[in-house]
């Protein structure tokens, strides 16, 4: 259950703060393929013909492997290599803008086409999962990537008053240095050549990012409340025909308390990581 928390604290409590866990290297097929086991089959079955068979069948089936391995590699260093320079042109349009203008008023609006572009296209991060080529569950991955989608879209493009928010400006910058080190150390952990600053910035920048950037997302959201409640935006109210009501301003009350017992258990578990992929301890965790 230790483990199970952990991994829903990356989304639902901090969403500035993604998986520690293992580059996303693309996994194998298991061994006892379907070929392989019909290959086994034959044998047993036609003991003069068998070993030959099993040995083409194994040789294919090895081939095939090799091939989804590569196409893996291939799209998953395509993907990160993409996402990298899309949240690096974010971080350029945002100093830019604040030397331009010298305030973070309108900040969001002049890059929020980029932000919702590409952190819509985090989605795929869900499908990569599906389909196995990433080693993450796909619960941790949706709860992950919809965490962000929900303050993009549903909290800053849906409440226009409140993007002129300074803690607009913070988790938008937790999320973007974030970004930019987390993608570009999946990229080079993909093609094999980690530089070591890369692995210090991903193990280290998280101890300041991510309290910043659920300090900005919390009082963002706090920001929205008032709106909210004047205009019960996205919420149900009785009678209707389905018999159902849903009020989105206690939602957001309790997505803000939901950060209390989540993010800790994440931040705790970063630095755990942390402790073991700088230092090379030995990290044992522990079930509940």
């Amino acid at each position: 259950m230790g483990r199970l928390t952990e991994a829903v604290a990356a989304g639902g409590g901090a969403s500035a703060a993604r998986s520690a866990g293992p580059p996303p290297t693309p996994l194998p097929l298991p061994s006892t393929s379907l070929g392989c086991t019909a290959t086994m089959a034959s044998s047993e079955e036609d003991g003069t013909n068998g070993g030959a068979s099993e040995a083409g069948e194994e040789k294919e089936a090895t081939g095939k492997r090799r091939r989804l391995g590569l196409l893996a590699t291939v799209w998953l260093t395509f993907y990160n290599i993409a996402m990298t320079a899309g949240w690096l042109v974010l971080a350029i349009a945002m100093v830019r803008f604040y030397m331009e203008k010298g305030t973070h008023k309108g900040l969001y609006r002049s890059i929020q086409k980029t932000l919702k572009f590409f952190q819509t296209f985090a989605l795929l991060e869900i499908v990569h999962c599906l389909i196995g080529i990433v080693p993450t569950s796909v619960i941790v991955a949706g709860v992950q990537v919809s965490s962000r989608i929900f303050m993009v879209w549903l909290i800053t493009h849906s409440i226009k008053p409140i993007q002129n928010e300074e803690s607009v400006v913070l988790f938008l910058v937790a999320w973007t240095v974030t970004e930019i080190t987390r993608y570009s150390f999946y990229t080079f952990s993909l093609l094999d050549h980690l530089p070591y600053f890369i692995k210090w910035a991903r193990y280290n920048f998280f101890i300041i990012l991510y309290p910043v950037g659920v300090v900005g997302e919390l009082l963002t959201i706090h920001a929205a409340l008032p709106y909210v409640k004047k205009t019960g935006m996205f919420s149900i109210r009785l009678p209707n025909k389905y018999n159902v009501s849903f009020d989105y301003y206690y939602f957001l009350l309790i997505t803000m308390a939901s950060y209390i017992p989540l993010f800790p258990q994440l931040y705790f578990h970063m630095l755990r990581q942390r402790r073991k992929v700088l230092h090379g301890e030995v990290i044992v965790e522990k079930d509940d």
